[in-house]
């Protein structure tokens, strides 16, 4: 296969170690990282009961108002994903936090609007140094999902970690990103020159100010470009995926659905290029909420609302056998 990669599909055979002792109920804990006068940002540890130390993995959510469960205020229903995940992690003897980023569920922040990409890479550090201090852990992984695939990533470039797993983790830009997904609903209507303008601003790093009436008078648009959510735009634009993937020195598990309807799996496979010794993970029928779901996009949708419904095994064993191999190292 090209660029040297292991390519790991469905059907992971998961073979026992005796580094990692039987464990029954995991211990959860309420964990609380200070990082300002009134910024509490909060998180779950869960971690085995276990005589040895065992590994643990730091998972960050994706964007927006999601929480460390992997659920959004914006739907009626949860899905529960990233719990889930945990869950799965703990049943084999690997430890997690997850948390709430800033100004998220239960995290608060001193000042919302300042809040930039920056920020949460230095929280994620933060929480790294943590795990790190932590007798109880033997080593440190970080997965990210989504956007927080590429804040583990600059995290990950920036201290000592013994892995990262990129979970539905773009390839691209933000704005290369949003292109995408705005040309498919707006190409040809009279807000595509608008809204072409305001991403070339953004790549530029420049505020569209004032904005145009044609996204202004757009709900959804005005989320978008609302003038206190451009500075962190511009700031997570500033990154680019598959640059910072390639600086890391560690070993990466890239793992990717193939019926995600946020990202792709030319974004897995971009990735994957620009860091030939990673681990790729393709799981067919997988989407972005790390459900079984079939491309019909509105089937798909639904399981973003179906707490009953599970995680694909599939990844939760492929990250299993990762962290397992890291910690063998």
């Amino acid at each position: 296969m090209s660029h040297n990669c292991k390519v790991a599909f469905v059907g992971v055979v998961l073979l026992a170690s005796s580094l990692f002792a039987q464990v029954s109920a995991p211990l959860e804990e309420d964990v609380t990282l200070a990082a300002g006068p009134a910024t509490q940002v909060r998180g779950t540890l869960l971690v085995p009961k276990s005589a040895a130390s065992v590994p643990v993995v730091l998972i960050i959510s994706g964007s927006g108002p999601t929480d460390r469960n992997g659920n959004t205020p914006v739907l009626a229903r949860p899905n529960n994903g990233l719990r889930m995940l945990a869950d799965a992690l703990a049943s084999e003897g690997i430890a997690t936090l997850r948390y709430d980023k800033r100004g998220v569920g239960q995290s608060a922040a001193d000042n919302p609007a300042a809040v930039r990409f920056d920020t949460l890479v230095d929280d994620a550090v933060a929480w790294i140094a943590r795990l790190r201090s932590d007798s109880r852990f033997s080593h440190v992984v970080v997965a990210g999902h989504s956007e927080g695939s590429l804040i583990g990533m600059a995290a990950a470039a920036r201290t000592r970690v013994d892995g990262f797993v990129s979970i539905a983790g773009a390839g691209r830009r933000a704005s290369d990103i949003l292109r995408d997904q705005l040309r498919r609903q707006f190409a040809g209507s009279s807000a595509w020159p608008d809204l072409e303008a305001a991403l070339r601003s953004i790549d530029a790093g420049t505020a569209v100010d004032p904005l145009p009436a044609s996204i202004a008078s757009n709900q959804m648009l005005l989320a978008v470009f609302h003038p206190t959510v451009q500075p962190y735009l511009i700031s997570w634009n500033r990154y680019v995926p598959s640059a910072t993937l390639a600086a890391l020195k560690i070993p990466v598990l890239i793992a990717q659905g193939t019926t995600d309807l946020q990202i792709s799996v030319s974004d897995a496979k971009a990735l994957s290029a620009a860091k030939p010794d990673a681990t790729l993970l393709l799981i067919d029928g997988m989407n972005h909420v790390l459900k079984r779901a079939p491309a019909d996009p509105q089937q798909n949708l639904a399981t973003y609302q179906d707490p009953t419904l599970p995680i694909v095994s599939d990844l939760s064993n492929g990250i299993v056998q990762f962290v397992k191999r890291v910690a063998r190292r």
